[in-house]
């Protein structure tokens, strides 16, 4: 039987149902075209991973702490478990200020930008410069200067509008309470509620702050029912009087012996107009400016805190961890944070538009912040 096939047979044995089997001179031939292909693509185009990243930081504690053996805070800490999930090589290049980081990394210089990097439409309107999803989402503090603890100045709690107003509406009621008190009295006992107005009127209010205060002299008291029907109406309601008056001079009263009068700015709108401390190159610049604030530029923190105990400036804008942060390592200062926060800050990592990093470095953040490992570095460095 003759098994070899013909030469116009196109892969297939003449009546059989079997692939013809190609010559092993063939398929080793084109193994080694793969081989080199794949070699050269190796010397090419070398992993991505392989590159050494130019890294740049820039920040202030608790984000970016500079201390002898190295750098370390919440961004630092970060990067590294990052760096390490994702096997990247790098080597940091510190940065002046952010703004000079971003600049620095649109124009090429570095590959990636780390630090609290506060995510800003100006930032990302910069054709080279993208951002990762946020990795800290913080708040813009305001530092304010407390005042000196005068007696003059504790006394003021008390003419604050929570204490005038409770004292106000108490007046008023008094004054509605006696009059009713008055005009259902004075004819059947005129000894105790005089029929004149004004006798008659006051001696109806000492009746109701005397009820109000449940002192009871006794000196007065009404004897007709709809005087009475009014006295036992006014001796419930006087409880929620009482209440209210005693809250009032309950926190007036707190303030004045803590100490603690530092009031002069209460709320965002009586920023306008005052001098700001900021940080050169950061975000509170930017704030200021839209709150039609005059800019006092600093250098560190520690500069702009000294801006606010020398009168050179009204208010510190700052990172509101890095002031808690600076707070709690200087708790001498005659500062405090102000019950209010201007804006809030998302901080992510900067890089290259364009660079493949992007992804591995969303999900690397999308696994730290899920298993809780961002939130415990920020608690162990803020708490």
């Amino acid at each position: 039987t003759n098994d070899h096939c013909p030469p116009d047979c196109s892969g297939w044995f003449p009546g059989r149902d079997v692939l013809h089997r190609e010559a092993p001179g063939s398929a080793v031939k084109r193994s080694a075209v793969a081989v080199g292909l794949l070699l050269g693509l190796q010397f090419l185009l070398p992993p991505l991973m392989a590159r050494t990243l130019k890294v740049g930081v820039s920040g202030s504690a608790p984000f970016v702490i500079q201390e002898e053996g190295g750098s370390s805070g919440i961004s630092l800490q970060v990067w590294r478990r990052i760096a390490e999930d994702n096997n990247l090589s790098y080597r940091l290049i510190q940065q002046a200020t952010p703004q000079k980081g971003i600049l620095a990394l649109n124009d090429g210089e570095i590959d990636l930008l780390v630090g609290p990097i506060s995510v800003t439409p100006d930032r990302l309107n910069l054709p080279g410069v993208d951002f990762t999803q946020p990795y800290f989402i913080g708040k813009e503090g305001i530092l304010l200067p407390l005042k000196p603890s005068t007696l003059l100045n504790r006394l003021q709690v008390f003419l604050g509008w929570a204490v005038l107003s409770s004292v106000l509406v108490l007046i008023t009621v008094l004054l509605v309470v006696g009059s009713l008190i008055w005009l259902a009295e004075r004819r059947s006992n005129s000894e105790q509620f005089p029929a004149q107005p004004l006798p008659g009127i006051a001696s109806g209010m000492w009746f109701a702050l005397v009820t109000l205060t449940t002192v009871g002299y006794g000196d007065k008291a009404p004897i007709t029912r709809i005087g009475r029907g009014l006295t036992a109406i006014w001796m419930v309601t006087s409880l929620i009087a009482v209440s209210s008056l005693t809250a009032s001079l309950a926190s007036a009263f707190t303030l004045f012996l803590s100490g603690d009068t530092n009031d002069s700015i209460t709320d965002p709108a009586q920023l306008s107009g005052q001098r700001a401390a900021v940080l050169e190159g950061t975000s509170g610049a930017e704030l200021a400016r839209q709150r039609n604030m005059r800019i006092v530029p600093a250098q560190t923190l520690a500069a702009a805190i000294d801006h606010v105990l020398r009168n050179r400036a009204e208010a510190v804008i700052f990172d509101r961890p890095a002031i808690r942060f600076h707070l709690k390592n200087n708790p001498e200062l005659a500062v405090q944070l102000a019950p209010f926060t201007l804006a809030e800050q998302t901080y992510g990592f900067a890089f290259r538009t364009g660079d493949p990093l992007r992804t591995p470095l969303n999900i690397s953040i999308l696994k730290l912040q899920r298993s809780g490992a961002v939130e415990a570095i920020s608690k162990r460095l803020l708490d």
